[in-house]
Order: C-alpha cells, then sequence, then structure tokens
C-alpha cells in the first residue's frame, strides 16, 4: 500500500499548529477591530502628527465624527443590543443545558444497554477475530464527545454574538470615514468569528481523538466510533439556536416592519418604533450564533463522517495515523488558506466605492476555493499512500491518493457552483430578482407568486451541482469520497463565516446609524454593505444546506455499514413506509417553525400598536417606547416555541429505529434528505429574493427601480409584504431545514449499536 511522505510525528505538530495559527489570527483581528474607541474623544488638530492625521481629522470634522452626542448615543444603542443577545442566548442555554444533560444520559442507556452494561471485551463489529473494546465504554466515550461538540457549538455560537455586538456600531462610527473604513471593521469582525469557530472545532476534536486514543489504543474502530458523538452534540445545539434564534429574530422583525413601515410609514429601524432593538438583538441570535453553531455542526459531522469510514478502510486496520487524520489536515489547510485570503478584503485591495462592496465579497469566494485546491493536492500527495482501500458496504475498494483529490475538489467547487447560483437568485443586480421587484406594481399577490416560482426554480442548478459531487465522489472512494466531499466544501468554513457574520453586523450598523440620527449619507453607506452582506447571506445558506446533503448522505451511508443493513431495497414496505414519512417531516418541521414565527408576530404587532395608539408623543419623538416588553415577547415565545420542533427532530429516529428497525430508520433518512435539501433550498432562496426585491425598490438605483419607488409608494408597500412572508422562510425555517437532515443522520449512526441488537419491536412480536 506504501508509506505517507509526512511523518506520523509532523502530523501530531501541524494539525494543533494550524488551529493555534487561526486563533492568534482572529485574536489580531480583534485587536484590529477595538482600535476604532466607542468613548467620544476631544483632540485638537496640532495635537495629530503628520499631514496624515491632520487629513483625517478634517474629514471627520466635515461628517461631524466629534460630535460627542452621536457617539454616546451609539454606545448606548450598541449596549443595549448586547444586554439584549446575551439576556437571551443565557436563558436559552439554561433549557438547551438540561435538554443536553438528559440527551447525554439517554445515549449512555441505550449504547451500555446494548451488551447488558458488560464491561467484557467483545469481537469487532467488522473484524470478528480481533477483538474490540466493551460496548459499556462506548457508550462512556460517546456521551463525553457528544458533551463536548455540544459545549464547542455553544461557545462558537456565543462567541460570535458577543463579537458581532462588539462591533456594530463601531462598524457605524468608521462609515463617517467611508465605505472602505466600514466594510473593513465589519468584515474583520465577521473574520473574528470565522477563525474561533473553525480552529475551536479543529483543535477540540484532535485533543478529543488523542485524549480517546490513551484508553483505546489499536482499537482505532471503536474509537472513531465514539467521536461520532461530537458531531451529534455540536448539531443538537445547532438546532436549538436556529430554530430559537429564527424565531426570535423574525418575531421581532415581522412585528416592526408591519406596523412601522407599512402602518406607519416610519423608516425601518427608526428609534420611535417599539420593536427595533428586539429587530437588532434577532439579528445577532439568529443570523450570528445560530449560523455559528450550525456551520460548526456540519463541519463535525463530515469529520466524523469520514473518521469512522477510514477507521474500517486500510488507514485504521493498519493504523496508519497520517492518512486516518487527512479530513483533520483539509481542515488545518484550510484556515490557513482563509487567513490568506481574508489579507486580501482587508490589506491588500481597498474599496474606495459602493460599487466595490459585492466584488470585494465574491472574490473572497473564488480565492479562497483556487488556493484550496492546490492546497488539496498537496496533502492528497504528501499524507496520503499512493494506493489504499477503502469500506465500501462490505467490501474493500481499492484508491488512489489522486482520486481522494478529486473527491476533495469537486466538493470544494460544488459549494462554490451553489454559491454563484443562489447570488444569481437572490441578488438585486440579476434579473430574476428585478423581475421580482416589477411584479409589485400590481401589488402583493403577484409579487408572492412570482417570488414562489423563482424560490422553487432556483433548486435546479444546485441539486444537479450536488448529483454530480455525489456521482464522481462515490464511483472514484465510496463512502468516503462522499464524505470529504461535505469537507471539501466546509475546507474553507473560516472565509465563508467571515463573509456571513459580516451581514448582521452591516444591518445592525445601518440600525444604529438611524436610532442615532446620523446623516442620510452614513445611512447611505451602510445599506449599501448591508445590501452586499444581505445576498452573501444567501450564498452562506446554500453552501450550508449543500454541504448537509453531502453530509447527510456520508453519514447515511455510515450507518447503513454499522447497522450491518447489506441493501437498502425501496420496494420492501418497511423501507417504504419509512421513505414516505421521511419525506413529510421537513414539511411538519417548517409548518412548526412558520407557525412559532406568525404567533410570536402576532402579538409584537399588537404590542407595537398597543405602544404607538397609548404612549403620547411617541410618533412625534417626544417620549420613549418601551422597548423592553417588545424584547421579552420575543425572548419568550422563542424559547417556547423551539422545543416542539426540536423534540421533533431528536426523537424520531429514536421511535422509528426502536419500534420499526433500522431498514424503516434508512428509508426515513433517505426521504427526510431527498425532501429536505428541496424545501430548504426554495425558502432560503425565496425569502432572499423578495428581501433584495424590496431593497431594489428603495434603493432607486435605477431607472426601473425609480419608476417602482419612493418609499411608501404602492409597489414598495406590496414588497414590504412579500419581505416579510419571506422573512420565516429564508431565516428560520429554510436554514433550520439543512440541521433537520443532518442530525437524523448522526444521532441514527450514534445509536446504530442499539438499533442493530435491539431496535424493531414491532415486527418482532
Amino acid at each position: 500500500m506504501g508509506a505517507t511522505i509526512v511523518s506520523d510525528m509532523l502530523t501530531e505538530v501541524l494539525i494543533p499548529v494550524a488551529a493555534a495559527v487561526g486563533i492568534v489570527f482572529a485574536l489580531v483581528q480583534w485587536v484590529l477591530v477595538s482600535k476604532v474607541k466607542l468613548s467620544p474623544e476631544r483632540h485638537s488638530p496640532s495635537s495629530n502628527n503628520g499631514k496624515n492625521g491632520l487629513s483625517e481629522y478634517l474629514v471627520e470634522e466635515e461628517e461631524g465624527l466629534n460630535d460627542h452626542n452621536v457617539v454616546v448615543k451609539c454606545a448606548e444603542i450598541q449596549n443595549a443590543i448586547s444586554e439584549g443577545a446575551t439576556s437571551f442566548l443565557f436563558t436559552e442555554y439554561q433549557y438547551v443545558g438540561i435538554f443536553m444533560i438528559a440527551f447525554a444520559i439517554l445515549i449512555f442507556l441505550f449504547l451500555g444497554s446494548v451488551e447488558g452494561f458488560s464491561t467484557k471485551s467483545q469481537p469487532c463489529t467488522y473484524d470478528k477475530e480481533k477483538i474490540c473494546k466493551p460496548a459499556l465504554a462506548n457508550a462512556i466515550f460517546s456521551t463525553v464527545s457528544f458533551l463536548l461538540g455540544a459545549v464547542t457549538s455553544l461557545v462558537s455560537g456565543f462567541l460570535g454574538m458577543k463579537i458581532a455586538t462588539y462591533a456594530n456600531a463601531r462598524t457605524t462610527l468608521e462609515a463617517r470615514k467611508g465605505v472602505g473604513k466600514a466594510f473593513i471593521t465589519a468584515f474583520r469582525s465577521g473574520a473574528v468569528m470565522g477563525f474561533l469557530l473553525a480552529a475551536n472545532g479543529l483543535l477540540v476534536l484532535y485533543i478529543a481523538i488523542n485524549l480517546f486514543k490513551l484508553y483505546y489504543g489499536d482499537d482505532w474502530e471503536g474509537l472513531f466510533e465514539a467521536i461520532t458523538g461530537y458531531g451529534l452534540g455540536g448539531s443538537s445545539m445547532a438546532l436549538f439556536g436556529r430554530v430559537g434564534g429564527g424565531i426570535y429574530t423574525k418575531a421581532a422583525d415581522v412585528g416592526a416592519d408591519l406596523v412601522g413601515k407599512v402602518e406607519r410609514n416610519i423608516p425601518e429601524d427608526d428609534p420611535r418604533n417599539p420593536a427595533v432593538i428586539a429587530d437588532n438583538v434577532g439579528d445577532n441570535v439568529g443570523d450570528i450564533a445560530g449560523m455559528g453553531s450550525d456551520l460548526f455542526g456540519s463541519y463535525a459531522e463530515s469529520s466524523c463522517a469520514a473518521l469512522v469510514v477510514a477507521s474500517i478502510s486500510s488507514f485504521g486496520i493498519n493504523q496508519q495515523f497520517t492518512p486516518m487524520c487527512f479530513p483533520l489536515l483539509v481542515s488545518s489547510m484550510g484556515i490557513i488558506v482563509c487567513l490568506i485570503t481574508t489579507l486580501f478584503a482587508t490589506d491588500f485591495f481597498e474599496i474606495k466605492a459602493v460599487k466595490e462592496i459585492e466584488p470585494a465579497l465574491k472574490k473572497q469566494l473564488i480565492i479562497s476555493t483556487a488556493l484550496m485546491t492546490i492546497g488539496i493536492a498537496l496533502i492528497a500527495w504528501f499524507a496520503l499512500p499512493p494506493s489504499f482501500t477503502i469500506f465500501n458496504f462490505g467490501v474493500q475498494k481499492t484508491v488512489k491518493n489522486w482520486e481522494l483529490f478529486f473527491c476533495v475538489a469537486i466538493g470544494l467547487w460544488a459549494g462554490l457552483v451553489i454559491g454563484f447560483v443562489t447570488e444569481y437568485y437572490t441578488s438585486n443586480a440579476y434579473s430574476p430578482v428585478q423581475d421580482v421587484a416589477d411584479s409589485c406594481r400590481t401589488g402583493a399577490a403577484t409579487n408572492v407568486i412570482f417570488g414562489l416560482a423563482l424560490g422553487y426554480k432556483s433548486v435546479i442548478i444546485p441539486i444537479f451541482a450536488i448529483a454530480v459531487a455525489i456521482f464522481v465522489s462515490f464511483s472514484l472512494a465510496a463512502m468516503y469520497g462522499i464524505a470529504v466531499a461535505a469537507l471539501g466544501m466546509l475546507s474553507t468554513i473560516a472565509t465563508g463565516l467571515a463573509i456571513d457574520a459580516y451581514g448582521p453586523i452591516s444591518d445592525n450598523a445601518g440600525g444604529i446609524a438611524e436610532m442615532a440620527g446620523m446623516s442620510h449619507r452614513i445611512r447611505e453607506r451602510t445599506d449599501a454593505l448591508d445590501a452586499a452582506g444581505n445576498t452573501t447571506a444567501a450564498i452562506g445558506k446554500g453552501f450550508a444546506i449543500g454541504s448537509a446533503a453531502l453530509v447527510s448522505l456520508a453519514l447515511f451511508g455510515a450507518f447503513v455499514s454499522r447497522a450491518a443493513i447489506s441493501t437498502v431495497d425501496v420496494l420492501t414496505p418497511k423501507v417504504f413506509i419509512g421513505l414516505i414519512v421521511g419525506a413529510m417531516l421537513p414539511y411538519w418541521f417548517s409548518a412548526m417553525t412558520m407557525k412559532s414565527v406568525g404567533s410570536a408576530a402576532l402579538k409584537m404587532v399588537e404590542e407595537v400598536r398597543r405602544q404607538f395608539n397609548t404612549i403620547p408623543g411617541l410618533m412625534e419623538g417626544i417620549a420613549k417606547p418601551d422597548y423592553a416588553t417588545c424584547v421579552k415577547i420575543s425572548t419568550d415565545a422563542s424559547i417556547r416555541e423551539m422545543i416542539p420542533p426540536g423534540a421533533l427532530v431528536m426523537l424520531t429516529p429514536l421511535i422509528v429505529g426502536t419500534l420499526f428497525g433500522v431498514e424503516t430508520l434508512s428509508g426515513v433518512l433517505a426521504g427526510a434528505l431527498v425532501s429536505g435539501v428541496q424545501v430548504a433550498i426554495s425558502a432560503s432562496n425565496t425569502g432572499g429574493a423578495w428581501d433584495n426585491a424590496k431593497k431594489y425598490i428603495e434603493a432607486g438605483v435605477s431607472d426601473h427601480a425609480r419608476l417602482l419607488g419612493p418609499k411608501g409608494s404602492e409597489a414598495h408597500k406590496a414588497a414590504v409584504i412579500g419581505d416579510t412572508i419571506g422573512d420565516p422562510l429564508k431565516d428560520t425555517s429554510g436554514p433550520s431545514l439543512n440541521i433537520l437532515i443532518k442530525l437524523m443522520a448522526v444521532e441514527s449512526l450514534v445509536f446504530a449499536p442499539f438499533f442493530a441488537t435491539h431496535g424493531g419491536i414491532l415486527f418482532k412480536l
């Protein structure tokens, strides 16, 4: 089979070093952001040394930068948003913590009972002649890795939210020096989150593997089976973060828009609107904390899926540590590549005009993908033997190292294709969104029809891209190929998250500018940043959904192997009933999340109306609204409403596996994967298109847009209604669906030993 060029000792050094570099780079970016001061500073022109200092001072004077009141106001608003987001996350994490402990106990009991809590060693699952560690050990270590994944996921989300609320007002203040300065502040803040998450995820997984190895020794099959709990922990927390955060943000957003914009005709983020603080808090807890946990879950699961398959291939059988760590080396290379890519946006090129923002963000995706392709080729050459075998449903398939390179690369490029197709369908620079905006001329109904049609149509190319990636990677390297293709799509996660987090930070910056009463020119700059962020957020969701499809399929393959199912035959009734029920689950889940947003928004609308009607002087701007009540409505609703959808996803595999057995469960997983991906892509893109159609009319950049506008026109009101309908689609149901398909697959894999031994109670009667 041949040896690798990189030694095991070097691999043991490279992975933690790459993670450490990522963490240090994130801290450096954070220090640079923190140089923007949020306290008003008086300095005379003479105290500025050099020509540059003087000219900058004059710019600041011209824009009123040294107006104490504005800076103080920005700091106050930022503080209110930060406090709201922190208190919500602490409340959410208390509930999630109870669930986490309860589920950890469940994992221990289910997996421990496989061999009746025996402490005796047993024959290995895939090689009966070898002796492996007892099932009780698998139960204990799976529980520990589940808790590790869960805590890392929560920390990732929390850190992201903290950084975003730290940077939003700083971005607003920098917008007075020009759009370029504001862009760099927002992007650097996003990079802090991206690099911290990528590096922490890698480091915790690497440390866990090495600690578990102390006990497992040569039993790599048992070791990496226990590690799958890490992916389950990451994704289960992400589900609650995404659903809870999504309900919070959209309840506030819909309430603020319907009463503020449509009924009262006041601008977005107007300080007179009682729901405005809740709306800005929502951007952080939904789009930042939720997205962070979500992508961390995808990353953890794709790594776990690849490691499980590798452990029963020649890498694991022959105890080859370096090739075994191939998924971790790909992620390590991703951190270094993203670091270089980030410098292109913040240091190598400066943005001078509004029209340069979106191309700069798109270049990030292209540069990172191109550099990563070279990086993957190097890892495949140095860290893999020239030829090896991969487990393929009971047989070992011979694979060459260049074939594995193609698997990772096709995942990476499929991600880029999905990203750009998503951008085409959701950016107002292209005809699909302009057509949706044009349909607003005849009212909200035609807007809704056009938007839905756009969403359905936008599914076509991403599905073909995913299908090609699956076919090529499976043909080359079986299920391991699909797992590393998913990892390829997520290898540039640090850049992807930086671009993603940039959007909500810019959105918040615009809100703060409006609330602090800053000039129209500054609001225009923050709006331009926000519009670009909207499109890139849609690209990020495309990546998350595409990678979720590949990850779920890889986990599905690992589950089928572990549960010892030889074939999944659709024509057997057991499998077919699972398939049709699985395909229904995304609709059931979406119905729950949409209704949750609707009922929370209903309360929010009533409260905002009540305040406008009962607080004297509120519309005139003399009296202050009661922001706290609106924040409380969103918090209470999201905590209460996130539990039923979460329970649906977490309990389905347990109930189906225990009562109906592994064959029916395999049908459920396949059905949920196939329908979930389509629903998620169409929901996200429909919502994104409606949002940008509204922004297209508001910005009034082209003659066509000016014909439809201005704000407050009938066409604009129709666009606002479309945007409001799209809010829960693009920020709650759509993004949560990718967690549904991944989470059910990884949960089935973790519980596979129990289902294979004790499952299918109803069919045994």
